[in-house]
């Protein structure tokens, strides 16, 4: 195998794509995505090297919860092409090339957010696990954007030993991105000074319905109240706190999965009874807010906390990211360092939370959470410069990382 693949000469921007970031706001706008997502479905059928529609299309099923057509319509679009490309929207300063993989809306860094409307050229090349016949067109700078999960390690390793030798910088090292997977990340980090973070043992089927039954035991280290969730489960689906192994076995019945991820509780909640959770990114190290959800219930994800409805917690929140650089941010500057060292890669999210007795509490890492500025300005007035820092923040990085090279064009037809 060689060292690197050969770069081919720029390519124009990929027919019909919109990509997450608009296809969002045609969601977030409240389009109907069921006629929107016919029409792409139908462009593809007119034109069979529409791939650009096809890959849409597999997004906006996702946005309505049908998920089982979303593999095949990928499959169909990497047969025509796996290189897509969104210009820039000024005269772009940089042609960046974003490693993503196959999956669902969360199996990447959701880079198009990040770079909506930027001076930057995003190309989007989805990787295989046979990177020998890759074709990748010339850039300036590589973003490693895809995410830990079982699916995607297979192709993280085989593209180790290309990115070892790559002709261009490298940003977010493919080799640390498997360090976010939960069992390894708690490993990481439970010890850190500071932080907070329960052990997180992978555990089987059969051993966690032994536990159950109470015919083997725990993990050590792993003691009831326990959080219970299927491997590369995100956003909430089939997790669980347990509170009793009669309980384990009624909610293990629940789920058809054959791999388990399970820890203890951390009673996280205030002295008003409320749960709150943070999502922070590290961008070259240097925390950023992202959100700051309010709920009655331990389980909290920003779109079940009811932060739409509640004046006073929108109230909360923006206090708390108007005052995050010289409060929640400096509180944590340690533990926020220590587990920038400890996970090493130049942009990672964090879900996070406050104990009783001030650490920080993480209950995730991960650079391909979700982050977006299309919330309504008229319901988060206050979001819009968080937003808009942390992502001048990011394109800071991409520049910098880039060591300040002339545009790819001045030197396509490198190797």
């Amino acid at each position: 195998m060689r060292s690197h693949p050969a770069l081919s000469a720029p390519a124009a921007a990929t027919p019909n794509y919109l990509g997450l970031a608009a296809l969002l706001r045609l969601s977030f706008g409240g389009a109907d995505l069921t006629s929107a997502c016919q029409g792409m479905l139908q462009r593809a059928v007119d034109d069979p090297r529409d791939a650009g529609s096809l890959m849409d299309a597999a997004v906006l099923l996702q946005f309505r919860g049908i998920a089982d057509l979303v593999p095949r319509l990928q499959q169909e679009a990497l047969k025509i092409r796996r290189h897509y490309v969104i210009p820039a929207t000024r005269p772009a300063r940089l042609r960046l090339l974003v490693l993503m993989a196959p999956g669902n809306v969360m199996a990447n860094v959701p880079i198009e957010c990040l770079l909506e409307a930027s001076d930057i050229e995003l190309n989007i090349y989805y990787a295989s696990r046979d990177p020998r016949a890759a074709e990748i067109p010339d850039h300036d700078l590589l973003f490693v954007g895809i995410g830990e999960s079982e699916a995607n390690r297979p192709i993280l390793d085989a593209w180790l030993p290309l990115l070892s030798a790559w002709p261009r910088p490298v940003v977010n090292d493919a080799r640390h991105v498997t360090r976010v997977a939960r069992d390894t990340a708690a490993a990481l980090l439970h010890a850190l000074p500071g932080v907070a973070m329960p052990p997180t043992v992978r555990i089987a089927r059969a051993a966690l319905a032994a536990a159950a039954a109470q015919t083997g035991p725990l993990p050590e280290g792993i003691a009831y109240p326990l959080i219970v969730r299927p491997v590369d489960s995100h956003a909430g689906h089939d997790l669980y706190k347990i509170e009793t192994p009669a309980e384990l076995t009624e909610k293990l019945a629940l789920m058809a999965e054959d791999e388990f991820f399970i820890s203890c509780f951390i009673d996280y909640s205030g002295a008003d009874g409320q749960f709150r959770k943070a999502r922070v990114i590290l961008i070259d190290g240097e925390p950023f807010v992202c959100h700051m959800a309010i709920s009655s219930h331990w389980m909290i994800h920003y779109l079940n906390a009811g932060m739409a409805e509640d004046a006073a917690k929108r109230e909360e929140e923006a206090r708390f990211m108007a005052e995050f650089d010289t409060g929640f941010a400096r509180r944590h500057r340690a533990a926020l360092a220590a587990i920038n060292d400890a996970i090493g890669l130049d942009y990672l999210g964090i879900d996070c939370a406050e104990t009783a007795d001030g650490r920080l509490l993480v209950f995730e890492v991960d650079p391909a959470m979700v982050v977006h500025a299309l919330d309504p300005v008229e319901l988060y007035p206050y979001k819009p410069a968080a937003m808009q820092k942390l992502f001048a923040a990011f394109r800071a990085m991409l520049l910098r990382a880039a060591g300040g090279r002339e545009p790819a064009a001045a030197v396509a037809g490198y190797c």
